[in-house]
């Protein structure tokens, strides 16, 4: 044990000699010494933030604000009640079961036999083709006219006096601005 103790002493003394050598370390410690004099930083206080203003909506029974404003034209039909009625026992298609303004047109297709479809994504962000004579909307909406930028469709809606009214709709493309 002893020979091993020997070498491992003598490392050890030739390190210990090295760290502790005659080097110049005045200017750490001037370096340190500035530091320390140096003025303290100051550290902002937390801002006050103002408290949570609850807010009551109440404009909920009206028009949704992101649905465009139903323009009705002097051509809507009022005719007697018995004239207009939906017809209840068609078997409802697919886009029915969505309101109109949950419905956008995405685009069309044109197919080599002149028919134009209408690309519709429902309100399951599926996307449905349709063409004219096809049904959408949960106002018995039929497709009247398909072109690049638009559906217009007519739907049937009561009229408030127990008959049935046509009012024409109009879907424009997605994208579109003032449509």
């Amino acid at each position: 044990m002893s020979k091993l103790m020997l070498p491992l002493l003598v490392i050890s003394s030739v390190f210990l000699t090295a760290c502790s050598g005659t080097s110049d370390s005045a200017d750490l410690k001037r370096f340190v010494e500035d530091t320390l004099n140096k003025p303290r930083g100051r550290i902002e206080p937390i801002p006050v933030f103002k408290p949570y203003e609850f807010f009551s909506y109440s404009a909920a029974g009206l028009r949704s604000p992101f649905e465009l404003p139903v323009v009705v034209d002097a051509e809507v039909n009022m005719q007697p009640a018995s004239d207009i009625r939906p017809d209840i026992e068609r078997p409802r298609e697919h886009l029915e079961q969505y309101a109109l303004g949950s419905l956008s047109m995405v685009g069309t297709l044109a197919r080599d036999d002149g028919v134009l479809w209408a690309l519709i994504k429902d309100g399951d962000s599926s996307v449905v083709r349709v063409k004219e004579g096809n049904y959408m909307g949960q106002n018995h909406g039929r497709i009247l006219s398909i072109s690049e930028y638009r559906i217009n469709l007519i739907e049937i809606v009561p009229n408030g006096i127990g008959g049935w009214i046509e009012r024409p709709r109009t879907l424009a493309l997605e994208g579109l601005g003032g449509e």
